[in-house]
């Protein structure tokens, strides 16, 4: 008696669900990287200006202070007191100091020299410049020391 065989035949495997957690996962770590880049807060207009430009290279040690007012949804100021927004909290420009003491802290546990630190102030455009250099007056401090700034502006459209 003969015994007819099977033909052997390989199996084949679906990558439909393997390709969408692919594309997940990009559009995941695209997503990650873009609020990563900048430390941005929508209470924050910055000025338009012909000059800005965008740094060409990441700053090694470098932290932001968003500097502006409370806005509602439509953007509308709903409070005249310009405030620097670090995540939930607000600091007046009188009250950033003990926030600013924790910074150049941290820097210094970390071992980084606190001169070398830039201190990227994003300032509305409604904020008077005599409150930034201010900011910036404070930032200098004996007991906080930072040197460095870079102050940030939106870069004027062509179209």
């Amino acid at each position: 008696m003969k015994i007819k065989g099977t033909p052997l035949s390989v199996p084949e495997v679906d990558m439909t669900p393997m390709i969408d957690v692919v594309f997940q996962l990009i559009a995941f770590f695209m997503v990650l990287s873009k609020f990563d880049q900048e430390k941005v807060d929508e209470r924050v207009t910055l000025p338009k200006d012909q000059l800005a430009r965008p740094p060409i290279v990441k700053r090694e040690s470098a932290f932001t202070l968003n500097f502006g007012f409370e806005r509602d949804k439509q953007g509308a100021i709903t409070d005249p007191t310009p405030y620097i927004f670090d995540g939930d909290q607000k600091f007046t420009v009188d009250t950033v100091r003990s926030r600013l003491r924790q910074e150049a802290a941290f820097y210094k546990a970390i071992g980084r020299n606190v001169e070398d630190v830039t201190v990227e102030i994003r300032a509305d455009a409604l904020v008077q410049s005599g409150l930034v250099q201010e900011l910036i007056q404070i930032c200098q401090e004996r007991d906080i020391e930072f040197q460095r700034f870079a102050l940030k502006a939106t870069q004027k459209s062509e179209f």
